[in-house]
């Protein structure tokens, strides 16, 4: 067994395949990685419109590594340009015991500090897949504390996301609810593509907010790809 290392060579190396997803969408799946692949999205910007003003983000980056036994080691990076720091990290771990076409697993986050005033946090989702094709239906749900914003979040999310596979493109459409502390349910629906072009994954999606609590709209642009890190 010999292993490559490609921390250098990300997005040049010819053996690589695209990842899966899941943005533009805020739901993920129930599924892992294969063992020592490198599952590598970059998002190139993500634009938000909230109660009048508008912001972005960039660069954007989740990392994920699959891990033997249903693991994936799981990563998260956003830096807001408009506000000039980082707007959120988190690491943690997902594990899907059974995957077929009914698929269930778990993936637990521990949120970073991301200011000089410290704070940390946690999420944990429940996550069950569904496949049939040309159809995919993710269903997820859970809680989270965070004590990083200047008030404490303590709250719970939930989402669906249905995809169709047609050819080398996947559009999707997403349903997700949130809510922070005793604030009013955020709810917010998206529309996504998901196009594969062998060397590269590209995604797009838009959400909009259909409750006064959920930002107006917010749309972002990303690419992806698999890296294998071993090779008999």
């Amino acid at each position: 067994m010999k292993t490559r290392y490609v921390a250098t060579l990300l997005f040049v190396e010819v053996l690589a395949g695209p990842a899966r997803a899941f943005p533009p969408y805020r739901s993920t799946d129930a599924d892992v990685a294969d063992p020592w692949t490198l599952e590598a999205r970059v998002g190139l910007v993500r634009l938000t419109r909230e109660q009048g003003e508008n912001s972005f983000t960039t660069p954007l980056l989740r990392l994920n590594l699959g891990i033997p036994a249903g693991l994936e080691a799981v990563s998260e990076f956003e830096y807001s340009a408009t506000e000039r720091q980082i707007e959120d990290a988190a690491v943690g771990l997902k594990w899907v015991p059974l995957r077929a076409r009914f698929s269930f697993g778990t993936e637990v986050l521990a949120l970073l500090p991301i200011s000089s005033e410290g704070g940390a946090g946690t999420q944990a989702l429940l996550l069950a897949t569904y496949r049939e094709a040309p159809i995919r239906l993710h269903l997820n749900g859970g809680g989270f504390y965070d004590t990083r914003p200047v008030e404490e979040e303590l709250g719970w999310r939930a989402s669906l996301l249905g995809e169709l596979e047609f050819g080398c493109v996947r559009p999707g459409l997403e349903l997700f609810t949130a809510r922070v502390n005793d604030e009013p349910v955020q709810v917010a629906v998206g529309a996504g593509a998901i196009v594969d072009l062998n060397v590269v994954d590209v995604r797009a999606g838009v959400h909009l907010g259909i409750t006064e609590a959920a930002p107006d709209w917010r749309a972002s642009l990303w690419v992806a790809r698999a890296f294998p890190l071993t090779e008999d």
